[in-house]
């Protein structure tokens, strides 16, 4: 099976960003693990982006993320082999945020 290419909303990096140092603050590592956890899962949605199911009307999908409070969120564009990647959204924050174009 072929791998679909990942693309990203530019506010992606403010995503991690926050997080990351969030985490690290709490423990020396942790921001590391927690990256490395959203890359595993992107990469996993890259390679099988239908295991999701649809969650919004125009589209998005939504993937906990292992071991941490997060989804990816993306949209899958099956004739472009492409997956959108909207938001690294944490499960409590409001939903407004999620569903980025």
């Amino acid at each position: 099976m072929t791998s679909f290419k990942i693309e990203f909303h530019y506010d992606i990096s403010a995503d991690f960003s926050e997080a990351y140092i969030w985490y690290e603050q709490r423990a020396n590592g942790l921001g590391e693990k927690f990256l490395s956890a959203v890359r595993a899962k992107i990469e996993q949605i890259a390679q099988s982006p239908d295991t999701y199911g649809e969650k919004h009307k125009k589209g998005y999908r939504e993937c906990k993320v292992d071991i941490f409070p997060y989804l990816v969120v993306y949209k899958v564009y099956k004739k472009k082999k492409v997956v959108f990647v909207s938001s690294i959204h944490h499960e409590r924050k409001h939903s407004s945020s999620k569903y980025r174009k």
